[in-house]
């Protein structure tokens, strides 16, 4: 059997702006509504579904792997944004990009609901945990 994902719901404090700033970022076509949702599309048929929160919004993580020339792409667009970034997620290295060894660099930085998303490059080996290949 085989198990695709398919979409996830990514509560927002207003789904407009935040499905706004992460097609900006990440140079996406805009969002499309669907039902109560605002579907992005982000590769293998796998849609992010962008929902207004009813209650406080709880922070997750979103990690996206992209080619070097996306990956260098939306490092302009945080500059342009003068957006804080960081180099792990723990935040402590504030200004950074981290090097993971074998050509994968990743960033991390939060959207205007609090959540933390991370993109990176190829380069983490099979082994590694959550490596991936990005899509081309």
């Amino acid at each position: 059997m085989t198990v695709e994902l398919d979409h996830m719901i990514v509560y927002s404090r207003d789904k407009r702006v935040a499905a706004a700033f992460f097609t900006e970022l990440l140079g996406l076509p805009p969002a499309t509504p669907a039902g109560k949702f605002l579907a992005v599309r982000i590769g293998h048929g796998v849609s992010l579904d962008f929902a207004d929160a009813r209650a406080d919004v709880v922070a997750q993580h979103y990690a996206f792997a992209v080619s070097d020339e996306e990956f260098a792409a939306v490092m302009a667009r945080i500059h342009e944004r003068r957006l804080p970034y960081w180099a792990d997620p723990q935040r402590t290295q504030a200004d950074q990009i981290a090097d993971r060894g074998a050509g994968c660099r990743a960033v991390y930085f939060a959207d205007p609901s609090g959540h933390w998303l991370e993109v990176l490059t190829p380069g983490r080996s099979a082994s590694s945990p959550g490596s991936r290949s990005p899509a081309t």
